[in-house]
């Protein structure tokens, strides 16, 4: 169900792409519906864009300052003018303004000539424009009719595309799960139970791969190599001893992984396709390892992360469900920042499903305080009075 904001934010957004999908819509309404939106969705992304199109200073004076030296650089690229661009590339930075979304070239051109409205609040320049239409004139002296409204229209364009994708974000978050987030939703599960931890890093490399920060897709890839060890630890620990002529020692964690299928999957075929499954994805590992070591960061790209995430979660779906969940003793005292999925289940007297709720909120959020918990289902008085009394959020 949406919640009581996201209803408002739809009813808003609607309001919003009726303006700009009509040839008598202001584009400044439009625009101020939508900054009204992202400000209740704290996207800071389509925040700023809005308050450059509404003409804020804050803004709009260091873009002006990057259109005046990119003018420079094109006719003279001196030491000096180079530094006086990076400096004023670093100002964008500071104020959250990013070159593609913010100051994309198509945008510069647009609003880089004067006679267009420049960095004028998008409400002066309709106002401009619908003057000259109005006295059937091409132009006042500063503003040109043509140049207004190709301005306006190519606003009007991007305010649209970005109403749209929050509408489609937010009103079909609802739709019903694909496959994969079924699976994923069950692997997670599953690992809860064996080694929370183990849980946590593969929801981290999926939270990482799904943001678009390469990064974080970085992030994922090495998160992805040492899930892989760890699920080896869990399933099979390091010995001296060797199995069909395999070493197990600690860096051998593929073929701990093979002793382990060997032992608990009895149907030769189902073993045989999860070792080859298990053999690809670890020296596809090891390849990415090698390239990121090396610097080669054109070629580790989000899809080369991704597959890794997903390749993880479909040898878990081949090999977890022979694992049997060991008991684990109890601590005196937990901490609601690494407390175990059987601690927080055993301290907190809850139920199992409540206890991964909480693991996947930690993941999600990074850190935990009281009023995080009460807003899980099942969590009441009762149980936050348990709370207080066994748990530490330090």
């Amino acid at each position: 169900m949406h919640t009581k904001t996201t209803q408002e934010a739809i009813s808003i957004l609607k309001e919003s792409l009726k303006e700009l999908e009509s040839s008598k819509g202001s584009v400044l309404v439009g625009i101020q519906k939508l900054l009204r939106v992202s400000k209740m969705l704290n996207n800071e992304k389509y925040i700023i864009w809005c308050e450059i199109q509404l003409g804020n200073t804050k803004y709009t004076k260091h873009i002006e300052r990057y259109i005046q030296i990119l003018v420079e650089s094109n006719k003279n690229n001196t030491p000096t003018i180079k530094k006086k661009l990076t400096e004023v590339i670093e100002d964008l930075k500071k104020v959250g303004i990013e070159q593609q979304e913010h100051c994309s070239i198509d945008e510069l051109s647009v609003k880089a000539d004067e006679s267009s409205g420049g960095f004028e609040n998008i409400g002066f320049i309709e106002e401009r424009y619908n003057d000259l239409v109005r006295t059937k004139k091409g132009n006042d002296g500063t503003y040109y009719k043509n140049n207004l409204n190709s301005h306006l229209n190519y606003i009007r364009k991007s305010a649209h595309d970005k109403a749209s994708l929050l509408y489609n974000a937010i009103a079909f978050s609802d739709a019903p799960q694909t496959a994969f987030d079924v699976l994923r939703v069950d692997i997670d599960d599953k690992l809860l139970d064996i080694n929370p931890e183990l849980a946590e890093k593969l929801m981290h490399a999926f939270k990482a791969v799904s943001t678009e920060s390469q990064e974080e897709w970085s992030h994922a890839l090495t998160t992805c190599r040492r899930f892989i060890e760890n699920l080896a630890d869990e399933l099979f620990p390091s010995t001296d001893e060797q199995v069909n002529g395999r070493s197990l020692g600690k860096n051998q964690y593929i073929n701990r992984i093979w002793a382990y299928m060997d032992k608990s999957i009895l149907s030769e075929s189902n073993k045989e396709l999860a070792k080859a499954h298990v053999d690809f994805v670890g020296s596809y590992l090891q390849k990415l390892h090698k390239l990121s070591n090396k610097g080669v960061h054109a070629q580790l790209s989000r899809t080369e992360a991704i597959k890794a995430v997903f390749h993880l979660y479909l040898i878990c779906a081949s090999i977890l469900e022979y694992y049997n969940v060991m008991e684990k003793e109890k601590s005196e005292k937990i901490n609601i920042h690494n407390a175990s999925l059987d601690e927080l289940e055993a301290f907190l007297d809850i139920s199992r499903n409540i206890a991964k709720e909480i693991i996947k909120m930690r993941v999600a959020k990074g850190r935990l305080g009281p009023d995080d918990l009460t807003s899980i289902k099942g969590i009441g008085t009762k149980t936050m009075s348990k709370i207080f009394d066994t748990v530490s959020f330090d």
